[in-house]
């Protein structure tokens, strides 16, 4: 499908992949860490509860994604969206390599959990600016009938930067006895993040500023304040666009937020590194239904792909479940790639659909906002939730009835917005009336 991309725009969906790859790896190396490792070594002392408080970590860093997405929304809306692309993805891996340095609580006390929640917060912010500067630059240099296919490469960031971070986590445990990655085995993915923003640095810096976002400063100007209008004449759009994700993350956490990885290993007794392949070859097929997901955005629509993905994410929930519960790890892999397929096609076609719903002059506020909530409402707390509900109700089924439960949430918002593939970005209208369905996508 990259074959029909020319060059010049095969570099700025390179460069978006490549960054948001970086951020997701450094973003996930925490999550997938934080059920590893963080209990033992910075939440011990409390006991039965140190395994839900290590994921409530997780979760804490989404409620400063919306504050990441206001401030960079606003620049980016600003100043443009290759400035903050560099600021959030520095802020991203400076918070990741400190991670790596955090003493345990055994070495200094309670000041250890407390660093490491601060640091995850700033991970949280970087987190919620950067995927809208991504997800636009792609689709804003893209032809009309390609903004699904092109948005989709930042997308697949996602998915390479959890192949990435359960590689490096599989690898420093295949070298290490299990005392020595707990630890410091550990924190060497931690600090390989130091070389790798500075290849997302050059890589970057390199590429030219979006031309729907240049065309819109020499002609109309930028909005003083993005977020005002945007709330104003979008706030229905902004919310039903956090819904959408919010079904998709829920779900993606499971193995992102190391649910699956935390109870395949501890109440199934699996090896660790075993279950870590697993998820990576998961990752692989959630990769190529998320580029085939865009691809057929391009053709279908994009909220018929987002049907599709709901549609198999509901049917799929229970088997996955029984599959996962086999603590098999041949049965595990083909429960997590089978489940990567409604995950590929609810992700997808999702920078493509929030690029077409606002316009210019707030769309990166309005999209990295839609984002920000939709994370904090789907996968923030994901991982607890699925660990609070296994261990009172001893069964996963309880989880799928949860996951399940968000992802009708998603599949009744997709009937609340308008599919408007194609339509040219620099002609969205500014303001929305404020009665009839079609108000709705942003178009009168």
């Amino acid at each position: 499908m990259a074959r029909g991309i020319d060059r010049e725009h095969r570099r700025v969906v390179l460069a978006a992949m490549a960054g948001t790859t970086i951020e997701w790896y450094d973003f996930f190396v925490y999550a997938i860490s934080a059920g590893l490792v963080f209990a033992t070594q910075y939440f011990s002392a409390l006991g039965k509860d140190a395994l839900i408080l290590s994921f409530a970590t997780v979760g804490i860093s989404f409620f400063f994604r919306p504050i990441g997405a206001i401030v960079a929304g606003h620049l980016g809306d600003r100043l443009g969206r290759r400035a903050m692309l560099i600021a959030t993805l520095l802020l991203m891996g400076v918070s990741t390599v400190l991670i790596g340095l955090v003493p345990t609580t055994a070495s200094i006390g309670v000041a250890a959990p407390i660093l490491l929640v601060l640091l995850r917060i700033v991970q949280g912010l970087s987190a919620g600016g950067e995927w809208g500067g991504a997800a636009l630059l792609a689709v804003e240099h893209a032809p009309a009938d390609r903004r699904g296919l092109y948005g989709a490469f930042p997308q697949i960031g996602v998915p390479v930067g959890l192949l990435l971070a359960n590689g490096a986590l599989a690898l420093a445990a295949a070298v290490t006895t299990p005392a020595q990655f707990l630890a410091w085995g550990w924190r060497i993915p931690f600090l390989l993040s130091f070389v790798l923003i500075i290849a997302g640095f050059v890589i970057r810096s390199r590429v030219a500023e979006s031309p729907v976002f240049e065309e819109v400063r020499r002609t109309r100007g930028r909005s003083s304040l993005p977020l005002v209008p945007l709330l104003r004449h979008h706030g229905t759009l902004v919310v039903l666009g956090a819904l959408l994700f919010a079904a998709n993350n829920a779900v993606g956490y499971m193995t992102t937020g190391g649910y699956v990885q935390s109870y395949a290993t501890k109440n199934l007794h699996l090896d660790r590194s075993a279950v870590l392949v697993a998820v990576m070859i998961s990752a692989v097929a959630w990769l190529v239904s998320t580029l085939v997901g865009g691809h057929l955005a391009d053709r279908l629509g994009r909220l018929t792909v987002y049907r599709i993905g709901f549609a198999v994410q509901l049917v799929w929930m229970v088997p996955f479940f029984a599959l996962l519960d086999t603590a098999n790890v041949g049965l595990l892999v083909l429960a997590l790639v089978l489940f990567s397929v409604g995950l590929g096609f609810t992700y997808g076609p999702q920078a493509a659909l929030y690029a077409e719903m606002y316009p210019t002059r707030v769309r990166y506020s309005g999209a990295a906002l839609s984002y920000a909530i939709g994370a904090v409402l789907g996968g923030a707390f994901a991982p607890t939730i699925a660990e609070a509900l296994q261990s009172s109700t001893g069964t996963v089924y309880s989880v799928c009835a949860y996951l399940a439960g968000m992802t009708l949430i998603g599949l009744v918002a997709s009937f609340f917005v308008r599919d408007r593939k194609g339509v040219p970005l620099h002609d969205v209208e500014e303001k929305v009336p404020a009665r009839s369905a079609e108000s709705l996508d942003g178009q009168p």
